[in-house]
């Protein structure tokens, strides 16, 4: 099956997902801390700096995400900030539209057992 996507846009790993979500969610403030509070906060899950700022490198050298050097409020340090590009709103918006086609038909209730203890 030929697939309609086209070459310009991807898909996006689902913690690439995850993280432009929270860059989406925080706004004008999406800075690299921003994001991991905002991340740890939607999935309850610990998540490093490290790796947050692993992947928006990565998704800038993709063209995802753009990110820009700001004065902190009260701070005399700069803040890079972070947003999603049109092409990475078009590879969010694919990357969901295939998860959904997937789980579209899945049944997991039989699949699902109680958890003994």
């Amino acid at each position: 099956m030929k697939s309609s996507r086209t070459l310009e846009t991807s898909l996006v790993s689902n913690f690439e997902e995850h993280v432009m979500l929270a860059v989406v969610r925080t706004g004008s403030d999406a800075y690299g801390m921003e994001v991991r509070r905002e991340l740890e906060k939607v999935t309850g899950r610990d998540v490093t700096i490290g790796s947050v700022y692993i992947t928006l490198d990565r998704l800038e050298a993709k063209g995802l995400v753009t990110s820009a050097r700001i004065s902190a409020k009260e701070e005399s340090h700069s803040r890079r900030v972070f947003s999603v590009t049109p092409l990475g709103a078009r590879s969010l918006a694919e990357t969901r539209s295939v998860r959904d086609r997937l789980w579209d038909g899945v049944e997991l209730r039989g699949l699902l057992r109680p958890v003994r203890s």
